[in-house]
């Protein structure tokens, strides 16, 4: 296998999308952003045919760069999807790859002001604009959206959100289940802030001071700080965490936020949404070390009691952990373009 890139059977178009909802964002983050748009081999030679689309988002402290990290003996995952398109493995379908990335890491898909209208910014500005620009099937049955980890929890909300665009979903190891995956991060941020005197603050200005990872608290605290500015930011954009800093005790108020951004418990109150879905493949590895798989099984059995059909859901637990999703995302591709393909 070749180390460096190889031509597309397909083409990949780049693009610089000029974001309104990201325009005086709380973090200055830009408002102009990447977009990728892949189309499958025979999109060229078809000009009146149109195709499913899937979005695809990436996790926290990730950007839409990493799509192109190589591996050794392995393809890019761009290339591996183009490969999957070129054998004939799957249904032809326009594959959006989005950007989402914060000064804080990541937005969770969500709209904050403590990061930005990145949940709008998907929905009502990216969407719209592929469907204006590329031959789609614009309508949400043959619309679906994947992603692992945080990317994962972005697929899961989204369409419950807005079911009006997304008929279809696929979440590897995505964030859920907070009671047990959230604590037990909290465990040992509490332990970190002890050197800062249970104050995430002053962890913050110095980490800014810094400005690059270099304590071995700095990813756990990094992530609680950002996603508490996606879930439970003040209205003035500071994030609040869900815990008090010195004794460790949740607070519940701004749990309770989190709470109800839980992807687990939305089931319920989205249930007519889960139930329209075309397919919702939802899969971890058993052994995730962040016990994402725990999450997986809780989402799936929320799905059940919402009474969402066997025959619309793939659920897996795999052998591995959080490191071995890339190839899972594949399979799902594969299988979403199937599911959201027009039916003859």
């Amino acid at each position: 296998m070749l180390p460096w890139s190889a031509d597309l059977s397909g083409r990949l178009d780049e693009h610089l999308f000029e974001s309104e909802m990201l325009r005086d964002n709380p973090l200055g983050d830009p408002r102009e952003r990447p977009l990728w748009v892949y189309v499958p081999p025979c999109y060229e030679d078809t000009p009146d045919r149109r195709y499913p689309t899937v979005y695809v988002i990436h996790g926290y402290l990730g950007h839409i760069g990493m799509w192109r990290n190589r591996g050794p003996f392995r393809k890019t995952f761009i290339e591996a999807v183009d490969e999957l398109f070129a054998e004939g493995s799957a249904p032809p379908a326009i594959v959006v790859y989005v950007d989402a990335w914060t000064g804080y890491g990541g937005s969770q898909y969500v709209d904050s002001p403590g990061t930005g209208r990145y949940h709008s910014y998907l929905c009502d500005e990216i969407v719209p604009w592929v469907d204006r620009h590329y031959r789609t099937l614009a309508h949400r049955d043959h619309r679906g959206i994947a992603g692992k980890s945080s990317g994962g929890y972005g697929a899961m909300i989204t369409p419950m959100l807005r079911p009006d665009l997304f008929g279809g979903l696929a979440t590897h190891a995505g964030d859920a289940l907070f009671e047990y995956t959230c604590v037990a991060k909290f465990l040992g941020c509490i332990r970190f802030l002890r050197s800062y005197d249970g104050d995430i603050q002053r962890w913050w200005k110095e980490f800014r001071e810094r400005g690059v990872p270099a304590k071995a608290a700095d990813r756990s605290l990094l992530i609680l700080y950002g996603v508490s500015a996606c879930f439970s930011a003040r209205k003035d954009g500071t994030p609040e965490i869900p815990f008090d800093g010195q004794s460790g005790m949740l607070l519940p108020d701004i749990w309770q936020r989190w709470l109800d951004l839980d992807p687990v418990r939305m089931v319920a109150g989205h249930a007519d949404a889960m139930r329209s879905m075309r397919g919702i493949w939802v899969d971890s590895g058993a052994g995730d070390e962040h016990h994402l798989d725990l999450g997986a099984q809780a989402f799936h059995q929320a799905l059940v009691r919402a009474g969402v059909p066997d025959e619309t859901v793939h659920f897996e637990l795999f052998p591995g952990g959080h490191g071995d999703l890339d190839q899972r995302h594949l399979l799902s591709l594969a299988w979403l373009a199937r599911r959201l393909a027009p039916t003859r």
